[in-house]
């Protein structure tokens, strides 16, 4: 495992967090390592008649306060150790949000842009019948994530409902609205990073109408944020997705980008912009930055020259914890992603309910109740921080934390 690597990250915010509870030493081992994992072989035949071999991986991480729940990830770098990491960040981002769910993650080393819909569906299926006995609506819940989506997910609920004679609709989240998704899902984790960093702006006697943001990741996530932030009257003066970025320090037209995004499939060329390095993007002059990309984006290589007054992580682990104590010490405040990104986690678990029940919300009943949640994350994490005067992160990994030890507490040790 590498020192810089995002299962190092995760368990040494698990560390600081045991530390700070008076965690037993056993226990912290126990939280540090997934329950339960696996690895398998996932043969593809290519669409010219060529076979070709991937790896894919599921991790659940911890099932004391309930069944696992965590994304499905489509991208060439996926590993084991990756994997790990995002499940135990699923796991704190559930107990700090309070929903019954431990935290798990999956994902295929394969980079879908390089694969046609007939091979990835074919992907899809075999990887879910590896796990046809590993998940299921009282086991383990996949959601998209990167290189994954609301097809991905009909594939796989397909999959699972062939293989048992009945229809699972339960079996993952993020499904089409057809087939027993929920309205708001799609947007729900753009939602909720856009809400939490309309509440640091706040925080910091920032108004939306008068304030700044560079948005890594102009994808599921990023594109959402942008739109909505916009829509609040932020300024989105710097975007980037895998191909390029951009700048106008005037504000980027959001709408417009969108618009070219799906006429070319990326944002470079977008003439109301002037194109940049990726890395300028993270040290742009904003008020604030939001990665909402991938993780090990702000380290301690460039966490110096982040001029952003505001991080909030749309992404999980962008950043990491070298970087978090250089943007601490700069009184940069960073929200951690256990708190601003689980809009997502959230919805899925109003689908999963909805599906349990067979009863459907509307899109404001979704919304609200999204709302409510975030909003009480929000206040909790806050106020945790300003009473034993530590950041953010380390008081929502405490709290996370703590909740999941008193799971384990009141279930006991079996045998």
């Amino acid at each position: 495992m590498r020192a810089d690597s995002p299962l190092a990250a995760a368990r040494r915010q698990l560390s600081e967090a045991a530390d700070f509870l008076g965690i037993s030493e056993g226990l912290s081992a126990l939280l540090a390592h997934p329950r339960r994992e696996m690895a398998v072989s996932v043969p593809l035949r290519r669409d010219d008649g060529r076979i070709a071999l991937y790896q894919g991986y599921r991790v659940q991480h911890n099932l004391s306060r309930g069944p696992a729940k965590g994304g499905v990830r489509f991208a060439p770098g996926v590993d084991l150790d990756e994997v790990r990491a995002l499940a135990m960040w699923m796991t704190w981002k559930c107990a700090l949000v309070d929903i019954p769910y431990g935290g798990a993650k999956g994902g295929v080393a394969i980079d879908p842009r390089t694969h046609s819909p007939a091979e990835l569906e074919r992907v899809t299926r075999r990887y879910t019948s590896e796990l046809a006995g590993f998940i299921g609506p009282e086991r383990d819940i996949p959601a998209p994530d990167i290189g994954t989506d609301e097809q991905t997910m009909a594939w796989m609920m397909d999959t699972v409902s062939v293989s048992r004679g009945y229809t699972v609709p339960g079996v993952v989240t993020g499904k089409p609205l057809q087939i027993g998704g929920s309205r708001g899902r799609t947007q729900s984790t753009s939602l909720g990073v856009a809400r939490i960093a309309l509440a640091a702006l706040e925080s910091r006697g920032l108004r939306a109408s008068r304030a700044s943001a560079a948005i890594q990741g102009f994808g599921k996530v990023g594109a959402g944020v942008a739109r909505l932030l916009a829509g609040s009257g932020v300024a989105i003066r710097a975007v980037s997705d895998q191909y390029g970025a951009l700048l106008n320090t005037a504000g980027i037209d959001v709408a417009a980008l969108a618009d070219h995004v799906r006429a070319t499939g990326s944002v470079r060329a977008f003439p109301g912009a002037e194109a940049i390095d990726p890395a300028e993007l993270l040290t742009a002059d904003v008020d604030v930055l939001l990665p909402c990309a991938i993780e090990g984006v702000l380290t301690a290589d460039n966490a110096h020259a982040v001029r952003a007054r505001i991080v909030v992580e749309g992404a999980n682990g962008p950043t990491t914890p070298d970087a978090d104590e250089i943007l601490r010490d700069r009184d940069v405040l960073v929200v951690p992603d256990i708190l601003a990104n689980a809009g997502g986690v959230v919805v899925s678990y109003f689908e999963w309910v909805q599906a349990n029940q067979a009863y459907w919300w509307s899109t404001q009943q979704v919304e609200e109740r999204l709302e409510e949640r975030m909003l009480a994350g929000w206040h909790l994490v806050t106020e945790t921080a300003r009473d034993n005067d530590v950041t953010l992160r380390a008081a929502a990994t405490a709290i996370a934390v703590s909740r999941v030890a008193e799971a384990h507490r009141i279930r006991g040790l079996y045998p």
